[in-house]
């Protein structure tokens, strides 16, 4: 089950989404200082892809100063417009019943878009 909705969900946006998220990564690697938030943005990118069949569970040491003031950074600069367009997303496919299971992944993939340095899709 969770292959076919993969496979409807690339389909229907999640490959457009995986693919800029995995582009402004590679950007963001270009300068040092943004090594490790496009490395971030590349990992949600990949768990945007196959949202299907996973689980955000926490990331393992995710506790920290340098966690925070980067979780903290993230949200003011990229984590709050990611988390609003997922929000939106699972608003606009919560209308219908065919659309709540693609819903659910949106609000699944909430926590690791405001949160990326402490939360994983696996």
């Amino acid at each position: 089950m969770s292959f076919l909705g993969n496979v409807i969900w690339l389909i229907f946006g999640g490959l457009l989404a995986g693919l800029g998220y995995i582009l402004g990564g590679l950007l963001l690697c270009l300068t040092i200082v943004g090594i490790p938030f496009g490395l971030q943005s590349i990992r949600l990118g990949v768990a945007t892809l196959t949202p299907f069949g996973k689980e955000v569970v926490p990331e393992e040491n995710g506790t920290g100063v340098l966690r925070m003031v980067f979780n903290v950074i993230w949200i003011l600069l990229f984590g709050w417009e990611i988390a609003l367009a997922h929000l939106t997303g699972a608003l606009l496919l919560a209308i219908t019943i065919i659309g709540l299971p693609f819903a659910r992944q949106h609000i699944k993939l909430i926590p690791v878009a405001l949160f990326p340095f402490s939360f994983a899709l696996r």
